[in-house]
């Protein structure tokens, strides 16, 4: 991806670029499974959002789940800048992170499904960076929708603090913070592990498991 910036500093909204008025241009469809990218969205189905390093990978995560994802999507949240490109993120000074934005049935797939995919599939202990992916837009984050996100979402990060330092792993650093604005990375970005199966994904996660979902309580 993207190294040639190192910034570890979040800014502030003073300090954070402008950004514009408008969307950048995204893609339309999900080239894996050919549903509509952009919402609206069916009203039974419900939106999950998630940083945990390098979004190439991240995404193919979550789509790889199966039946029970009706889309995914890549793009930049928890910062200043209104529609950032991707170099306006990389460079820091958005204060946003790369994300993943999961679209899905509950009744097919849970929320706590989702976590558990989350936990497992990046370290969530090591601030901002990924492995060798350095900067702000690197850091672990999980953005919620409502208070039984929050709930499950702080629960899931107990039970797994436990698990980690049973193996002598540190602190999780993992943001949790409720949803703000998504907006959609440039088209190139999506499902670009399909489009590209060849290329980058610097994800690596503890090898521990996450046992939220198995009758495991915080």
């Amino acid at each position: 991806m993207f190294f040639m910036r190192k910034t570890t500093a979040l800014p502030s909204a003073a300090e954070a670029l402008p950004g514009r008025a408008t969307p950048i241009p995204t893609a339309t469809t999900h080239f894996v499974n050919g549903r509509k990218l952009l919402p609206p969205y069916p009203a039974c189905l419900a939106q999950a959002v998630f940083g945990l390093g390098c979004f190439w990978g991240a995404e193919c995560k979550f789509w790889q789940l199966g039946d029970g994802i009706h889309t995914t999507a890549v793009g930049y949240a928890g910062g200043h800048t209104p529609n950032p490109t991707y170099e306006e993120t990389c460079s820091g000074r958005t204060g946003h992170t790369e994300v993943v934005l999961v679209v899905f049935d509950p009744k097919k797939i849970s929320y706590d499904q989702l976590l558990k995919t989350f936990w497992e599939n990046h370290n969530p202990t090591q601030g901002m960076r990924q492995g060798n992916d350095v900067g702000t837009q690197y850091r672990s984050a999980i953005y919620t929708s409502g208070d039984t996100q929050r709930q499950a979402a702080d629960a899931s990060k107990a039970v797994y603090q436990k698990a980690l330092a049973a193996k002598g792993l540190a602190a999780i650093t993992t943001e949790i913070a409720p949803a703000g604005e998504f907006y959609f990375a440039e088209d190139y970005h999506q499902q670009y592990l399909a489009r590209n199966p060849a290329g980058y994904c610097g994800l690596g996660g503890t090898g521990v498991a996450c046992p939220i979902g198995v009758g495991v309580s915080a």
